[in-house]
């Protein structure tokens, strides 16, 4: 009988704690891992990040699997340019992207031999020291960078070559309630220059904010614990994402 008790009180114990991890994952903070390298050099490959839930209010995408529990945007502020967002994409409303936002609603956006262009108003950028690419496979080791006076942000991103297939775009009306996102990688990153597969954003596919770096591995998979001690990136653990 005591026995029997302390299975089910167990059980129950199981169930709490599943609860309350899936609550402050749906509303709080849910962690992310970053796969590739459209965000360089500001998120690396091998980066785990925090992403709070709350900054942009809650929709379906909020919750697990997307559920569609909640019926549109609740709580709902609009992210600032420059912020750098987790969204799903609007293909399939069930991939996670991470990008910055360029555009909001009723901005035009333009990029123009690599230059940003908000408004017809040009995006500053100054060259500075060259980016040191260490993941493993990459074409480019030694990378271009420059740093972006974005409003009132200072933004550093990376130009892999002259005029690449999105150095030179079309003028993108942001429509209401949407969004115009790039990677901070900019000749390597699928992005709303692409609107035949990522497009605008839409309000309601916003995740989250990305906030902090909470640990960050080089060339290592996360489960080869043996790897940690040469892997780890200790510089950028709790690192703040601008």
């Amino acid at each position: 009988m005591k026995s029997e008790k302390k299975f089910f009180s167990n059980i129950k114990s199981v169930i709490l704690a599943i609860f309350i991890a899936i609550l402050i994952r749906s509303f709080l903070f849910e962690p992310f891992n970053i796969p590739s390298g459209s965000m360089k050099p500001n998120l690396l490959v091998g980066d785990f990040i925090f992403v709070s839930k709350w900054s942009y209010g809650y929709s379906k995408h909020s919750l697990p699997f997307s559920i569609p529990v909640i019926p549109k945007k609740i709580f709902n502020k609009s992210p600032e340019r420059g912020d750098v967002v987790v969204f799903k994409t609007p293909e399939n409303n069930r991939t996670d992207y991470i990008k910055r936002v360029i555009g909001i609603p009723g901005d035009i956006v333009q990029v123009y031999q690599g230059k940003i262009f908000i408004n017809n108003e040009e995006i500053l950028r100054m060259k500075t020291k060259n980016f040191i690419d260490t993941d493993i496979g990459v074409s480019f080791k030694e990378v271009r960078k420059y740093k972006e006076f974005f409003f009132d942000k200072e933004i550093e991103v990376l130009d892999l070559i002259d005029n690449g297939i999105v150095d030179n775009t079309q003028k993108f009306k942001v429509p209401k309630d949407h969004f115009f996102v790039l990677g901070d990688n900019r000749d390597n990153s699928q992005d709303s220059r692409f609107i035949n597969t990522v497009g605008f954003i839409p309000f309601e596919n916003l995740v989250g904010k990305a906030e902090f770096i909470f640990f960050s591995l080089e060339n290592s998979r996360f489960l080869q614990i043996w790897k940690w001690p040469n892997s780890i990136r200790y510089n950028r653990i709790f690192k703040k994402i601008k």
